[in-house]
């Protein structure tokens, strides 16, 4: 069954770095568009990044962009997020998310907290 399991959250001070990563099992982890979404308290999830299966389209959205770099090792069923210049407003959990022949898959989640 498709698994997405997501590690390297944390507390960190404002103009941090974090990396995240998602370690996918369960699918052609190579032929798949894997995104990473965010979902801070009383808020709706957004997208936070998008990446295709070759790594060859990124996308980002305006609030993340210059910022927040995603990248994959197809070799490793892993795809990352490089979260720079951290701010407060960045504090949520962040989940790996794929769609697999029809069906949306989700991890369980990662911690970013954000504070000085």
């Amino acid at each position: 069954q498709v698994q997405l399991v997501e590690s390297g959250g944390g507390l960190v001070r404002p103009g941090d770095s974090l990396k995240l990563s998602c370690v996918a099992s369960g699918f052609t982890f190579s032929s798949y568009w894997m995104s990473w979404y965010r979902q801070a308290p009383g808020k709706e999830r957004e997208l936070v990044a998008s990446i295709s299966s070759v790594g060859n389209s990124i996308n980002y959205p305006d609030s993340v962009k210059g910022r927040f770099t995603i990248s994959r090792d197809n070799a490793k069923n892993t795809v990352y997020l490089q979260m720079n210049s951290l701010k407060p407003e960045d504090m949520a959990v962040y989940y790996c998310q794929v769609f697999v022949k029809g069906y949306e898959y989700w991890g369980q989640g990662t911690q970013v907290t954000v504070s000085s």
